[in-house]
């Protein structure tokens, strides 16, 4: 059985001369081997070798994360450094004034907590999937597996759970001489035999043992294609391929076999003779007497779970070493859509099997280093790939898919290069971690704005009051008030909530296009105020004081927009969170650094919340467009 190194569940029989692959199994007989190639020069050493190398992982999650801190990094030195020259040496400040300054900018600019809260978010993710027995060995793969849109399976272990059952038993009329019924001969044979392989354990299971005198048993020969059992006043039964017990090509129970055959079934037929057993040829006057088709035992669940894969419109495509026509027989049975779109890739060429990947939905007699091709080329056309296997055969395709699945009882190359592993061998478990996956990063979308629009608020006004006679307008312990309850305590709760939304466009570009309307119209109001607040008569800690409640009314729409639409959770929590942030604004304005709200700043501030939500709605509409635009020609180039 080299089903480990090729893919190829039936056995191969090996004849002298042949080549032995080291982790194939001997299922019968025993042979002497020489052995020719050690260490590195095994083909499944070399495989694993192939796959120790190097990977560069994708994940445009982490790859958002990188820029955003890469981003923050090199601008918070220079810009802080700036900030204090310029408040210290240009407008006169004290040292403490131009540091606390400087540092609520460098504090603000600097997105504190999204880091923390992705890793916790993929970390509660991963214990979760662990208690439904699916182990996670890289965290950002989560995120991949939820936005796959191609699911390459293996037929054995997937769709089917390795083992051989009985679909159907075909009476035929017996000789009068042979003295049992088609179930009887059957029955006496199988019970007779000392065969231990999958077809004949199959057997044994379906029918019930009749114990009669045998008195001489030929066990099943790979090379002969029969067994045989020769019954003191009954004959001899053999059992084995159609095509050795029936050679009449005419006879009419060819069609029939033909026919279940085609429909993925494996049929055995049982013969009779009233000759003697003879070891070494099959006799001139064989009967059938009966035929069974076995078939693969498909998992009961994997209909439902190619059912929830078709309906979040990922494709499946069935990568097999079996005969094509068997494995598509098998998908067809299990509801895959497009199952009648096979190819046997042996006969194809590199070049033609590329082609191949985007057209057809089950590819067969496939060779290890063809599965990687075949990855490969679905990558080549936009796809995101996961790939699952079991054996070295499937390593160097495991390797290079965007997610790699592994089933436990594979081997040990196969499950240290994947990304997930299926602890119970159970596919049906896939589901769960597509949901977990989309429950975690829409949450880690959703909640990343809110960190976001401080950061882009900040660098604006930052960059804008280098340019402009006024200071920075808030204080670390301002903005503080702002992150606990703007940003900290409700993404806390938001992380952790449901989710089974499928994942659209890009990380980053999805939660700038929700953070920047509320940073422009937080840029918008401080710089206003700042122009007009000497015309109004306000001071400078009442013009801070208008700033901060301006940014807190800001950065309270995004919330409440990012909850939208509400529930009973997400309302209570909105609720809370506004109540908490004027609640303490006002009862500690002392040590904030706040004043009192009196005299115009009550209409100003009455006049610039009313407008906050249809400007950030109008501000949405441009920028939504850029970042549209921008993919599209990005899809172009």
């Amino acid at each position: 059985n080299e089903s480990l190194l090729t893919g190829e569940a039936d056995p191969v029989y090996k004849k002298e001369g042949d080549l032995l692959l080291s982790g194939s199994f001997v299922v019968s007989g025993r042979c002497l081997a020489q052995v020719e190639h050690v260490g590195e020069d095994n083909y499944a050493t070399q495989i694993a070798m192939e796959a120790q190398k190097p990977e560069k992982f994708h994940s445009d999650l982490m790859d958002s994360l990188r820029k955003i801190t890469k981003f923050t990094s090199l601008i918070i030195l220079p810009v802080g450094l700036l900030l204090f020259l310029r408040s210290y040496f240009l407008l006169g400040g004290t040292i403490q004034t131009s540091v606390v300054s400087s540092a609520a900018a460098i504090i603000g600019m600097f997105p504190q907590g999204l880091v923390v809260l992705t890793s916790v978010s993929l970390a509660v993710g991963a214990v979760k999937l662990g208690r439904r027995r699916t182990l996670v060995q890289q965290l950002f793969c989560i995120e991949t597996l939820s936005r796959v849109d191609v699911l390459c399976l293996d037929k054995t272990g997937t769709l089917t759970t390795g083992e051989m059952s009985v679909r159907e038993v075909l009476p035929l009329p017996c000789p009068a001489e042979l003295g049992w019924d088609s179930e009887q001969a059957l029955r006496a044979y199988i019970t007779s035999s000392q065969d231990t392989n999958a077809t004949f354990v199959a057997l044994q299971r379906y029918f019930e043992p009749w114990e009669v005198p045998c008195a001489q048993s030929l066990a099943f020969s790979s090379e002969r294609k029969w067994g045989a059992a020769r019954f003191e006043g009954h004959g001899t039964l053999y059992l084995g391929a159609p095509e050795f017990l029936l050679p009449d090509a005419q006879h009419p129970l060819h069609r029939t076999i033909q026919f279940y055959t085609r429909n993925g079934g494996r049929v055995l037929l049982l013969s009779y003779s009233p000759d003697p057993l003879d070891e070494k040829q099959l006799p001139q006057n064989l009967v059938p007497v009966a035929a069974v088709v076995l078939c693969d035992t498909l998992r009961p669940e994997a209909k439902d779970t190619l059912s929830f894969f078709a309906q979040e419109g990922v494709q499946v495509k069935i990568i097999s070493g079996d005969h094509p026509l068997t494995v598509a027989s098998i998908a067809e049975q299990v509801g895959l859509a497009k199952a009648d779109r096979y190819i046997d890739v042996s006969v194809l060429s590199e070049k033609e099997l590329i082609q191949a990947a985007e057209v057809y939905t089950i590819f067969g007699r496939v060779k290890p280093e063809q599965k990687r091709i075949l990855v490969h080329a679905l990558q080549s056309h936009g796809h995101t790939v996961a790939m699952t296997g079991d054996g070295v055969n499937d390593v160097l395709a495991l390797k290079d898919a965007d997610c790699s699945i592994a089933m436990a009882s594979g081997s040990d190359a196969a499950r240290q290069v994947a990304q997930l592993v299926l602890l119970d061998s159970d596919f049906s478990c896939l589901p769960d971690v597509v949901m977990e996956g989309r429950r975690v990063i829409n949450n880690i979308t959703r909640t990343a704005s809110m960190y976001l629009i401080k950061t882009v608020f900040s660098f604006l006004l930052a960059i804008l009051t280098m340019f402009t006679p006024f200071n920075y307008p808030f204080t670390p312990i301002q903005l503080t008030l702002v992150s606990t309850f703007c940003v900290g305590i409700p993404t806390f709760f938001l992380a952790l909530e449901p989710s089974r939304d499928r994942i659209t466009g890009h990380f980053l570009s999805t939660v700038l296009q929700r953070a920047l309307p509320g940073a422009i119209v937080v840029v918008l109001y401080v710089m206003l105020i700042q122009a007009l607040g000497p015309i109004l008569g306000f001071t400078k800690y009442q013009a801070s004081t208008l700033s901060e409640y301006l940014t807190g009314i800001a950065n309270l729409m995004l919330l409440w927009r990012v909850c939208w639409p509400l529930n009973a959770m997400r309302g209570t929590l909105c609720v809370l969170m506004t109540a908490g942030f004027f609640l303490a604004a006002h009862l500690f304005h002392e040590l904030i650094g706040l004043s009192v709200m009196t005299g115009m700043m009550w209409p100003v501030c009455l006049v610039c919340a009313l407008a906050c939500l249809p400007l950030m709605m109008l501000l949405a509409k441009p920028i939504q467009y850029f970042f549209s635009h921008r993919s599209e020609n990005k899809k172009r180039g």
